[in-house]
């Protein structure tokens, strides 16, 4: 059996100018970054003014060590779409190199079902999360800077929330020191570093259009308070027009191919358990205007990722699902219910059974909280026994969604076609886009109804330094902004040893911080972390490079 890497590798790639000819985007519109990857250029042409095509959101149970494969069913099902004649573009996030040499592995999908080039895709791409940590960084060194240099703004360093970013998974970084030493080497205080795709610079550009709102965006980042606990903001600093210049490609979306040459716009990478975990709001929109079908996708299970992809940038960009596609694994809902990983081969129609209500709560979420007609993508597997699929095809139709097995990861766009075709027939079917909350609503009623709708908890318990940070943020003008909760990728709950679908919980809101420039609020639940360690194994021992420049081990 063939590795990702040697399927890709074994591949062949078409230019990268024919694979934009396929969608309607001209050679003069690209800038090209060798011959099979190239960024779309930002034309003065309205995206929003040209005809839409169908959106199918791509989501998923919760995540277990399993494995669920979303993006390896997004990559297939859009292979499928161009296979059954449908003019169709991919649109999905960029891998961040901590996952990538650490536990979870990169993002190009899997099998016979992936993106490439794989290894470029995987290994820093196009250079966009380098210049976004850069520009991160460039406001923290400005903001110390400023502190050393008579601190006009008044910044108190004890306020300082503006914390410096590496695209690693690095845990000494998590909490520090700096300015120790000599008085030249500035204020010394406490500092620390977040993994890139967690700053907000990220959400910030993956939720701009252009370079104009890109600009107004980061002028309201928020780095800090005063001694007169006043914030300070990038546009005080007069910061804002030097960050996006060195963002001004990043900003462009890039450009690459499947296995089966179906184009994919491949931009931005926010966390989903700490940020909103969608692509590019600006690469969703570009796929839009030039295909009749786009395929995007939201991290880990739909109680993160399409949560905030519906209530944050869904509201913020005017965009709604035609679809939503729920990949689900019988190997995963058995370890939902119980099963540990080295049973999951064995026929457990019990533990599926038990394990089967975290799938339904999330069809319950599409299609009754946030209104949207839902499709279970089964990805299937070898061991799965016909009791078992049907165990589940008949729990799904019982709550009225389809269920459609999935074999992309073997067969590609043909294991897809079922899906594929499916999916068509539920875009035809008229739907209107809900939310979980009202931006007029309080904070705290805001998080309650993600919890209680959502997540399906009885209700929240507030710190006194979230309940103050509510206040405060409300009495500052923030009150009318949209929650990104930072919660377990694991569980619906905020504890991850909860599986299934736990009832009778309350969440803990730990935390608040705000992310004025991105536009939401950060509300920070159990113990999320916004800078991931390596694990004991981490997949970078495993990377190496051949004296011919050749990559390995890359899964």
């Amino acid at each position: 059996m063939k590795t990702d890497i040697e399927i890709a590798q074994a591949s062949t790639q078409l230019r990268i100018d024919e694979i934009a000819e396929k969608i309607g985007i001209h050679t003069q519109d690209l800038e090209h970054y060798g011959p099979y990857k190239a960024k779309v250029t930002l034309s003065g042409e309205s995206l929003d003014k040209k005809p839409q095509g169908k959106l199918i959101l791509v989501t998923a149970i919760n995540p277990t060590p399993a494995g669920e494969g979303k993006t390896t069913t997004s990559v297939g099902l859009g292979d499928a779409l161009q296979k059954i004649g449908k003019k169709t573009a991919i649109a999905l996030r960029e891998p961040s190199l901590g996952p990538v040499f650490g536990l979870k592995g990169g993002a190009a999908g899997g099998g016979y079902a992936q993106v490439i080039p794989m290894e470029d895709l995987n290994l820093h791409f196009t250079g966009d999360i380098h210049a976004i940590g850069a520009a991160n960084n460039l406001i923290a060194a400005m903001v110390d800077n400023h502190i050393y240099q008579g601190n006009e703004l008044d910044i108190d360093p004890r306020r300082v929330t503006w914390r410096r970013a590496i695209d690693m998974n690095d845990r000494q970084l998590r909490s520090l020191i700096s300015g120790i030493g000599a008085r030249s080497n500035g204020m010394p205080r406490e500092d620390g570093f977040d993994i890139t795709v967690a700053s907000e610079i990220m959400a910030v550009l993956c939720l701009s259009r252009s370079i104009d709102e890109l600009k107004e965006k980061l002028k309201n980042c928020l780095v800090g308070y005063t001694y007169a606990n006043h914030p300070v903001t990038v546009g005080q600093l007069r910061a804002e027009g030097a960050v996006a210049a060195l963002l001004k490609d990043a900003l462009k979306p890039n450009l690459v191919q499947t296995l089966e040459h179906t184009p994919v716009f491949v931009h931005g990478g926010p966390f989903a358990n700490i940020a909103h975990g969608c692509n590019s709001l600006l690469a969703t929109k570009m796929a839009m205007a030039h295909a009749d079908y786009v395929v995007t996708e939201a991290g880990f299970g739909a109680d993160l990722g399409a949560e905030k992809f519906l209530d944050i940038k869904c509201r913020m960009g005017e965009i709604e699902p035609d679809a939503v596609v729920i990949v689900a694994t019988i190997r995963a809902l058995k370890m939902h219910g119980g099963v540990s990983k080295a049973q999951l081969d064995q026929e457990n129609t019990e533990a599926l059974n038990r394990g089967l209500p975290n799938l339904l709560k999330h069809v319950e979420n599409i299609q009754d909280v946030f209104g949207l007609n839902a499709v279970v993508a089964i990805n299937t597997f070898p061991q799965d026994t016909k009791a078992e699929l049907q165990l589940l095809k008949e729990a799904c139709e019982k709550q009225g969604v389809k269920v459609v097995q999935s074999d992309v990861w073997a067969k590609g766009g043909n294991g897809g076609v079922a899906l594929a075709k499916q999916v068509v027939e539920v875009c035809e079917t008229p739907s209107k886009l809900t939310f979980a909350y009202e931006l007029e609503d309080t904070i705290e009623d805001k998080v309650e109804k993600v919890v209680q709708k959502v997540y399906g908890g009885s209700g929240t318990e507030w710190t006194t330094v979230a309940k103050k940070a509510a206040e405060k943020l409300t009495a500052l003008g923030y009150g009318a902004l949209p929650v990104c909760m930072a919660k377990t990728q694991y569980s619906l709950s905020d504890q991850a040893d909860k599986l299934g679908r736990p009832s009778d919980f309350s969440v803990n809101i730990r935390e608040l911080s705000i992310s004025a420039g991105a536009g939401f609020i950060v509300v920070l639940t159990g113990n999320i972390m916004r800078m991931p360690g390596l694990p004991k194994k981490p997949a970078a021992e495993q990377v190496d490079i051949t004296s011919e420049g050749k990559i390995t081990g890359l899964f």
